[in-house]
């Protein structure tokens, strides 16, 4: 109640008389943000890729700014209102988070990026509910399907587990990380096997989230978390989609973040069900390897038709994640590492999963 009043006395009903165009994406790449805020005492906003917030108030109250040209991506921001973050009031285009929600801007580029919409054919995204046992709450998960996907056909397809990061909820891969458009051009393009995708929620104890960032460093409650997810998904997320899918026993994970570290442990202790696993960005792992990974020794090789780990260059997870890298060369584990140019964030996520996906279930028929 107390950020609704300060928004009501921030936002003056006359300064919403002209209609404020946000965000306005130049031709040259560069974007302008509007916020009509005749009452606020300073505005700024924060960009993904962009330094610098300052916005400028004209005569009608409306603050704005202008970015230098952007790469074409998605780029997520919000205004900072005299202390009150908000998101944008004239874009619907939102990037929501359960602690933290940003809106979102597409300086777009050619059709050959893998995120862009094209003209071919499309996959089916499927939303499931059910009750967890393990997590004692209702949740979900979502599917995708490849375009052609025919139920009541024999085929089979290989699966892909996709976990999303820390404060995300089950639609991060699809509304944000748009991997089900990803998937529908590396199909179209003949560069990705036809798969099946499944975009479960990464929390075994929602406790994780409602405790918000001030416990995510509460070693016990993070392992907690991380075990009961595993759980979750191998005791009743993989049943359900046996039972609805035509899946086939070749199963891939892999997750950004919080998602990267669960795939790590699920996957790597779990070589009997996951082929491939890749890691993105992975945050929180356990730096006690021995123990996270009891069984993991040259041995996996022999099962591992991929484990792939890439972390941005300008991520603060970049040490760890060499870190945990450094000790699977001590173990003789065979992986392969990539260290794009990026921070934590989707910007890099989609180009991990476009480059990460080509690289699935290519031994396989």
């Amino acid at each position: 109640m107390k950020n609704l009043f300060l928004a009501t006395l921030l936002f003056a009903l006359p300064a919403l008389a002209q209609p404020v165009v946000s965000p306005e994406v130049h031709p040259d790449g560069s974007v302008t943000f509007r916020l009509a805020a005749p009452n606020a005492r300073e505005v700024q906003f924060h960009c993904e890729g962009v330094t610098g917030s300052t916005m400028q108030k004209d005569d009608h109250g409306v603050w704005t700014a202008t970015t230098p040209p952007l790469a074409p991506d998605i780029y997520s921001y919000s205004f900072n209102v005299d202390g009150l973050h908000l998101v944008d009031p004239a874009n619907p285009f939102i990037k929501y988070n359960l602690l933290n929600t940003d809106s979102q801007v597409e300086v777009p580029g050619p059709k050959s990026l893998p995120w862009e919409i094209n003209d071919v054919p499309h996959g089916v995204l499927h939303r499931h509910f059910y009750h967890s046992a393990v997590a004692d709450d209702d949740r979900d998960f979502i599917v995708y399907t490849p375009p052609g996907y025919d139920p009541s056909a024999h085929r089979r397809y290989p699966v892909l587990y996709l976990l999303h990061g820390y404060s995300d909820d089950t639609s991060a891969w699809s509304a944000v990380g748009r991997a089900n458009v990803i998937l529908d051009n590396l199909i179209a393009r003949g560069q990705a096997k036809p798969m099946i995708i499944v975009m479960p929620l990464g929390y075994g104890t929602m406790e994780i989230v409602k405790s918000g960032w001030s416990r995510v460093g509460d070693p016990n409650l993070w392992q907690r978390n991380v075990d009961k997810f595993g759980d979750a998904l191998l005791g009743e997320v993989m049943p359900q989609v046996e039972k609805a899918y035509h899946v086939s026993k070749d199963r891939a994970i892999a997750g950004l973040s919080m998602g990267g570290t669960e795939s790590l442990v699920v996957g790597l202790n779990h070589l009997d069900r996951f082929g491939w696993v890749g890691a993105f960005s992975s945050g929180g792992l356990n730096t006690n390897y021995v123990a996270q990974f009891p069984a993991l020794d040259a041995r996996a090789n022999d099962k591992l038709h991929l484990l792939w780990i890439s972390c941005g260059q300008q991520d603060r997870l970049l040490a760890s994640n060499q870190q945990f890298c450094d000790w699977l060369k001590s173990q003789d584990i065979h992986y392969d590492w990539t260290e794009p140019q990026g921070q934590h964030s989707f910007r890099v996520w989609r180009n991990n999963l476009a480059d990460f996906a080509p690289l699935l279930f290519q031994d396989k028929q």
